[in-house]
């Protein structure tokens, strides 16, 4: 039987990546930069909705990018998705800036607006706020947008996970000042390694700030005859193949949203009856891209998640545990944390990654389901 994958590359079977990059070798143009560069990030900032764009390196270097747009210097407390991946944390320190990490709400799983709304009561001189929208879900961002206004606090929006999934009609990174997607080789589009950081004020502020991105990502090169440099730039833009991976997988975004969450529908109809066993929540008013789909097994389920994962295991099939909350991580053990009855470490320690692969079969989701199913006889 074949490995099944978490979630793997899954390039396009028209062969649209191939197009790009052959025009790109064809031209001799393969780096740094190029007309793939240039059409990625108009293509990108198009289908979302953002004011501009810029093509990066990596997620990662979007956020520490955002960071400094946003004007976050030493010193300056962030306030930070407590349940995520360490990337989004570490840019904050990057700039050694002070993270603190807000729990998270059942409703979403992601950032709090009631422990946000405390947090200001607590924190004074915040810089900036780093919302998550998990696994795809999007976060409350009416609420969290509304309590940042209110506080004139800049908001970025860590999307990594979540191309393509809408909330109240709306793109998801396109709510706060700045927005972030990750085009990792797990994520629901890739271009093996990559990131977009978006901005969304108005159009000629938009436009300066991206300017001033793509300056940071060139080594803050002046343009001068000489190499110049009057700031600490960065190696983070994107290549004009890696660009060209993009636009060919851009194409097929609405496909791969469509067959993840067709892979998340089957594991709620298979897998839902199952005593204790639940999953994230989806709701009307949004449309998540299922990115990946999570199980939760209650307290009193006598199967745990370890258990799920080593069957899994045994099957050679991948699954993972749910993040680990960035305030139990031992690096970040003396940063503030403003709780909301601890949601997001309980969502970590009975939850499991269920295999989303675009490229699994039917075959492929019923192995995964009988596997599971078994641990309940």
């Amino acid at each position: 039987m074949a490995h099944i994958y978490l979630a793997s590359p899954h390039m396009s079977a028209e062969g649209y990546e191939q197009e790009y990059i052959k025009e790109a070798f064809d031209t001799n143009w393969i780096a740094p930069l190029g007309k793939n560069v240039n059409e990625f990030e108009k293509e990108l900032a198009a289908y979302v909705g953002a004011k501009d764009a810029a093509a990066l390196s990596a997620g990662t270097a979007a956020i520490h990018l955002a960071l400094k747009a946003a004007g976050v210097k030493e010193g300056d407390v962030v306030f930070c998705q407590d349940l995520t991946f360490s990337a989004t944390a570490n840019p904050i320190v990057y700039e050694k800036a002070v993270p603190v990490f807000i729990d998270s709400d059942h409703r979403t799983w992601n950032m709090s607006p009631d422990a946000l709304e405390r947090a200001f009561e607590t924190y004074p001189g915040v810089k900036a706020v780093l919302p998550v929208h998990l696994y795809g879900l999007p976060a409350d961002m009416e609420q969290i947008m509304d309590i940042c206004r209110r506080h004139g606090v800049p908001v970025i929006e860590d999307a990594a996970e979540s191309l393509g999934s809408y909330y109240h009609g709306q793109h998801t990174g396109t709510f706060g000042d700045y927005g972030i997607f990750s085009f990792n080789g797990n994520k629901i589009i890739t271009t093996s390694g990559g990131g977009m950081l978006v901005c969304n004020l108005e159009e000629e502020k938009a436009q300066e700030r991206m300017k001033k991105a793509r300056f940071w990502a060139t080594q803050a090169r002046e343009p001068a005859r000489h190499y110049e440099h009057k700031e600490i730039g960065y190696n983070y833009r994107m290549s004009n193949i890696v660009a060209g991976i993009g636009r060919g997988q851009l194409k097929v975004l609405e496909q791969r949203v469509e067959q993840k969450r067709k892979i998340f529908a089957c594991y709620q109809e298979h897998l839902g009856d199952l005593p204790g066993v639940s999953f994230m929540p989806l709701h009307e008013e949004e449309r998540a891209n299922c990115w990946l789909s999570v199980m939760q097994l209650s307290a009193d389920c006598p199967v745990r998640p370890l258990d799920v994962m080593i069957a899994l295991e045994k099957g050679d099939i991948e699954s993972r545990p749910v993040w680990k909350p960035m305030h139990l991580q031992p690096v970040f053990a003396k940063c503030g944390y403003v709780d909301n009855g601890n949601v997001g470490t309980s969502l970590f320690r009975q939850g499991v990654c269920l295999p989303s692969d675009t490229k699994m079969t039917e075959e492929d989701l019923k192995r995964v389901c009988g596997i599971i199913r078994g641990l309940w006889k």
